[in-house]
């Protein structure tokens, strides 16, 4: 008798998984009606691109309190589906399941639909679609966190997030030394071996790292306004290009815009990282024009800058209106040419250039264009442009931009994605978007970097400055940079001049 218990225990259980794998399978119990309308998903992930090698897209609907359960399916074009059943209302794939959906699935799509259970009905939304791409993003991505009011300045570090997974890890941060500001990170063509970074307040200098070799620099010159500032390494690791400046903040009482950012002066150099040496030419050194935010082409043969007339500051700062401009630059003779080329001039179109940043593959560069200024990370009007460096056409990216401030920006080493600083949550934190560009320069819809926790970001206070894209990921330097800035006396940089014959006296 008991054996015969057992049997009949062991079919029914048999039959329960049965039904329910048919379910999983399957789909939902059937939805009485289907909407017109997609959901409302909080990150809106609804009908965007995404890279095959990315971490699952959590998500919730962003009305929760109106359903009793709710599930999600994930439907590749060949391949079974995979249900979700909404747990403390989040969607979350789990990464085997997610590891399923994206294999082989480059350049197809999966269909995700959203069902849900109010007032005893299933009711299921309109399905909508990931469209995965042929290639990849770069696997890591780094960026300082920092809270966005000046007042904890001194709580920061650079972090690094692997895009295939959730995993965050710091490179550096201040307590590792005495709780100085750092910035201004960047790197060679995308390669976590060879960056650098800037350190202000206590241990004022720049650190730059190739490999294992590390250097403290000190960069502060006689004939230079400031120490090195905004960063661009030249393709072959040999030069940087920076601006010096003389910059300013205030705080506005009644303007949109909370901070304002604005230089006193600036110009260009170029560092010769062999020769610890500063180069530069009159046309970025002038004192009749700020210049500033130089980047290199990835040829090296061209650099690129912002420039603006001079006005009488802080009074004049809405004035401001920079300029992007190109010149030659010559790497084994370390020289520049003598004309400055006007890529789009801000006198013609009233607004200002800022950020500007060349794909890899030398097709396209992308820049900030706001009303005025040339730090356009807290001007509510900032958005993104595409400058299509074959035929001099500029265009508004309308497929990033948002009714808040889009600013600093960079791509992958394959120049299909772009990850991008955007305060639309709510106007006040930046947090990484991502967003796949074609080989026509056409942007597709933008996404909010997947955290674990869907409610990761509301009850995150901090910002994300600075997102930079990387091959792989960067070594934990933070004890070994703070031995070095604390104990390291530092390389002095000079100034060699103009890079031609002719002399500068400023």
């Amino acid at each position: 008798m008991m054996i015969t218990m057992m049997m009949k225990s062991r079919h029914v259980c048999a039959l329960l998984l049965t039904v329910w794998g048919m379910t999983s399978c399957s789909g939902l119990p059937p939805a009485g009606r289907t909407l017109e309308t997609k959901p409302p998903l909080f990150p809106d992930y609804v009908d965007v691109t995404i890279p095959y090698n990315m971490a699952p897209l959590h998500f919730k609907l962003a009305d929760t309190c109106r359903y009793e359960q709710a599930y999600a399916t994930f439907e590749a074009e060949d391949g079974p589906a995979v249900n979700v059943k909404a747990k403390n209302g989040q969607f979350a794939v789990s990464p085997a399941a997610w590891k399923k959906l994206m294999d082989g699935r480059a350049g197809r799509a999966i269909r995700v639909t959203v069902t849900v259970r109010t007032d005893g009905e299933w009711v299921a939304y309109a399905p909508f679609r990931w469209q995965v791409a042929q290639e990849p993003a770069d696997p890591y991505i780094v960026y300082r966190l920092i809270e966005p009011g000046y007042e904890v300045w001194n709580e920061m570090g650079l972090y690094q997030r692997h895009l295939e997974s959730f995993r965050e890890s710091a490179i550096v941060t201040n307590r590792q030394t005495q709780f100085n500001c750092m910035n201004c990170h960047s790197f060679c063509m995308q390669n976590p071996e060879k960056m650098l970074f800037h350190m202000r307040e206590k241990f004022p200098c720049t650190v730059l790292i190739d490999g294992d070799r590390m250097e403290k620099l000190n960069t502060k010159t006689e004939q230079t306004l400031s120490a090195l500032v905004y960063p661009s390494w030249h393709p072959s690791g040999r030069y940087v290009a920076f601006s010096v400046n003389d910059t300013k903040q205030l705080f506005h009482t009644a303007d949109r815009n909370r901070i304002e950012v604005f230089d006193l002066a600036s110009d260009v150099v170029v560092y010769d990282v062999e020769k610890h040496e500063i180069v530069t030419a009159p046309e970025l050194f002038s004192p009749k024009a700020f210049e500033t935010f130089p980047t290199f082409s990835p040829d090296g043969h061209t650099l690129f800058f912002c420039s603006s007339d001079t006005f009488g500051m802080p009074g004049g700062y809405a004035k401001v209106k920079y300029s992007l401009c190109s010149i030659a630059f010559d790497p084994e003779r370390r020289q520049f040419g003598t004309e400055v080329d006007t890529l789009y001039h801000a006198g013609a179109h009233q607004k200002s250039v800022s950020f500007p940043r060349v794909s890899p593959d030398g097709q396209f560069l992308m820049f900030t264009l706001a009303g005025y200024g040339n730090f356009s990370i807290w001007h509510r009007d900032a958005d993104l442009y595409l400058l299509n460096l074959s035929d001099g056409t500029v265009r508004p990216l309308d497929a990033l931009n948002s009714d808040e401030v889009e600013s600093y920006h960079s791509w992958s080493s394959n120049s299909r994605w772009v990850v991008f600083s955007s305060r639309r949550m709510d106007g006040l934190y930046t947090r990484p978007y991502l967003a796949y560009v074609d080989a026509a320069g056409v942007a597709s819809k933008p996404f909010l970097l997947p955290q674990e926790d869907v409610d990761f970001y509301p009850s995150f206070m901090k910002s994300f400055n600075i997102p930079e894209f990387v091959t792989g990921k960067v070594k934990t330097r933070g004890f070994a940079v703070g031995r070095k800035v604390k104990n390291d006396g530092g390389i002095d940089v000079t100034f060699a001049g103009t890079g031609r014959s002719d002399r500068i006296q400023k």
